[in-house]
């Protein structure tokens, strides 16, 4: 792992730098770029935007490690009226949901009811939860409440990270149940025994993952399988994969709102099947920078901007 990645995932849980980040007029500008806003309103304000432009949109409330469950009770009722609203406003538009918004941390059973009360509300909405994966230290829970669920509801799909050493692994055994799985390359700080350090591993291993992925999808699944990431090469390179495999359509190109806009477009319009991450809410700090952290050579023009006076 490069030295300005570590430093700015290690800052993004550092609450000193976080309390100067937001004190600075520039952060909510830096920000914006990113997040459309801290309500939901605003991110499915965008989400109708961008499905004008044929690409679809899933959205995330910001925020995890919550420390009561009354605030997970508040998360599991605040996704239930974003299902509601995304019907209502007739978006193509999915949810995802961290399982420690949802009381992972404080009470597996109360988390495990909050997400099945979520994916049957989804599935009355013609809806698709996606569990998203946090730190390693969270797989194993996260696995077994995804696959407990994935049981009796279909209409769920759940993120993998392909830098993870054991993500072959969960690869197959997700493969063999039906799942869906969003492909991510994974921005959090691991040691080395947990996850590949250098770029050009983590790219290997993400391609082949995908192709795995890509493939089964190709034979027919419910839910299209989401091959997450801005890499164009990588994009390029799955793309003529798909074609040389007749595999077109069988997986969706997905990206963050604001991140290479212009070709979100293209492959939208090439009619390449298109879905971006809108993130919402005030817990953006982590998040923004794990984003940087993704390319650190932004690093020093936000460090600039931070401490200008």
């Amino acid at each position: 792992m490069g030295i300005a990645r570590s430093i700015l995932l290690w800052g993004s849980q550092n609450r000193w730098i976080e309390n100067q980040f937001r004190r600075r007029r520039f952060a909510r500008y830096a920000v914006s770029r990113f997040i459309p806003g801290e309500d939901i309103d605003s991110a499915l304000a965008e989400a109708k935007k961008l499905g004008r432009r044929n690409i679809s949109t899933v959205v995330t409330q910001l925020g995890e490690n919550l420390t009561s469950m009354d605030e997970a009770d508040q998360v599991a009722a605040h996704y239930i009226d974003v299902l509601d609203k995304t019907d209502d406003l007739g978006l193509n538009c999915h949810i995802s949901i961290k399982p420690t918004q949802l009381g992972l941390d404080l009470d597996k059973k109360q988390t495990a009811k909050h997400l099945e009360a979520l994916v049957v509300h989804a599935a009355s909405r013609n809806n698709v939860i996606w569990v998203d994966m946090e730190a390693s230290k969270y797989v194993d829970a996260t696995l077994d409440l995804y696959c407990q669920l994935r049981e009796r509801h279909e209409n769920m799909g759940l993120c993998l990270q392909a830098y993870l050493h054991r993500t072959p692994q969960d690869v197959d055994r997700l493969l063999a149940m039906g799942s869906a799985i969003r492909l991510v390359k994974g921005a959090y700080r691991e040691p080395p025994n947990v996850a590949m350090a250098r770029k050009r591993d983590v790219d290997d291993a993400f391609v082949r993952l995908a192709t795995t992925i890509a493939g089964q999808a190709a034979r027919g699944t419910a839910i299209k399988p989401g091959i997450a990431t801005h890499d164009m090469t990588i994009i390029a390179e799955l793309r003529r994969i798909a074609a040389d495999r007749h595999w077109e359509n069988a997986f969706e190109v997905q990206m963050l709102y604001g991140i290479r806009r212009a070709e979100q477009l293209r492959h939208a319009e090439a009619g390449v099947p298109t879905r971006v991450l809108i993130s919402y809410g005030p817990a953006w700090f982590a998040w923004y920078m794990r984003r940087l952290a993704e390319r650190p050579a932004n690093m020093g023009f936000v460090l600039r901007a931070m401490f200008w006076r």
